[in-house]
């Protein structure tokens, strides 16, 4: 009976030892377990453990969740899927992950019957809503955004999520592509002649039959992507500390040069979006601006998330490049 017990005993271990992501134990104890903790500090100062790269992850923010699958990793929970599938083509779901509410507002039922090994969540989550999350599991906040080095908070927050679910040779790799796609939008755009072309982004908002518009300044991804690839950022009003974001209405576009290149991204699945296009099209002062007549207006693809990461920058480049050199 003993020995039959020592038996048993040694099976439950090498079972539980292999659900946890290890190689069973051989004979001669060369068994490497492949699976270490992983002690991390995030954006907010917390300290995040770990008994291992997390595997079922939840993200409450997309460009989190464009991370986490550009990484490899399909979340198994999502803030506002059908948004994500609409603002974030270029980096689609690859599986059905459960919906946990609002970006600014998750469920926390709903995050805690998903059981995750590890909750990503953006330091504009409200910090009540961050407390209660870590009741449910391990979260880790990364800073949404930093205006005074917006590329390099892109690749921090990614190499922080890489960290925590095993996947940094991936981080590496999306961060050498994104590079290269950077240099090779800055030479396409020289060799057209526009190097040092004055560039405006902006995206927009009909809320009450008023048009909202929103410079892209230098201090947003977005800004500091166009001026990486040679572009002169035209906007002289100043962004918000963190994401470079600044506000105007369609008056405010007559201070842009005559020769700038305006360009705007909205979204056909939410038409309030799309002013550019729409609401403005008959609109005096907008008809009556310089670039507007000279043809100079583009609009981008749907779906390039412009909070995004790199591969939604990788993106943004082919599209600039494409619609300026068309």
């Amino acid at each position: 009976m003993r020995r039959l017990l020592l038996t048993a005993a040694a099976t439950a271990a090498a079972l539980t030892l292999t659900a946890c992501g290890t190689t069973e134990p051989a004979a001669d104890d060369t068994t490497k377990k492949t699976d270490e903790r992983i002690t991390l500090t995030d954006a907010s100062g917390a300290k995040v453990e770990l008994d291992g790269p997390a595997k079922k992850v939840v993200g409450t923010e997309w460009n989190v969740v464009e991370s986490l699958i550009s990484l490899g990793v399909d979340p198994v929970g999502v803030a506002d899927v059908k948004g994500y599938k609409t603002w974030d083509t270029t980096v689609p779901l690859k599986n059905e992950p459960k919906d946990i509410g609002t970006r600014g507002e998750p469920s926390m039922d709903t995050v805690a019957a998903l059981s995750p090994d590890l909750i990503v969540a953006t330091t504009d989550l409200p910090p009540a809503a961050v407390k209660q999350l870590r009741k449910v599991a391990p979260v880790l906040e990364v800073r949404a955004a930093d205006a005074a080095d917006p590329i390099g908070q892109m690749n921090e927050n990614l190499d922080l999520i890489a960290r925590a679910t095993g996947t940094t040779e991936q981080a590496d790799a999306l961060k050498k592509q994104f590079d290269a796609k950077v240099a090779e939008g800055k030479k396409a755009l020289a060799d057209a002649g526009l190097g040092g072309a004055e560039y405006a982004f902006a995206d927009g908002y009909v809320v009450s039959n008023q048009v909202s518009i929103r410079p892209f300044t230098s201090g947003s991804l977005i800004g500091a992507v166009n001026e990486r690839i040679g572009l002169k950022n035209a906007w002289t009003v100043k962004g918000d500390e963190s994401y470079g974001l600044a506000s105007t209405d369609v008056e405010g576009l007559t201070k842009l040069g005559d020769d700038v290149h305006f360009a705007h991204i909205g979204s056909d699945g939410d038409k309030n979006s799309t002013p550019f296009t729409g609401a403005l099209a008959k609109d005096s002062v907008w008809t009556s601006l310089p670039f507007v007549k000279k043809g100079n207006v583009h609009r981008l693809p749907d779906g390039i998330w412009m909070f995004g990461g790199p591969r939604s920058m990788e993106k943004y480049i082919d599209s600039v490049v494409a619609a300026l050199t068309k």
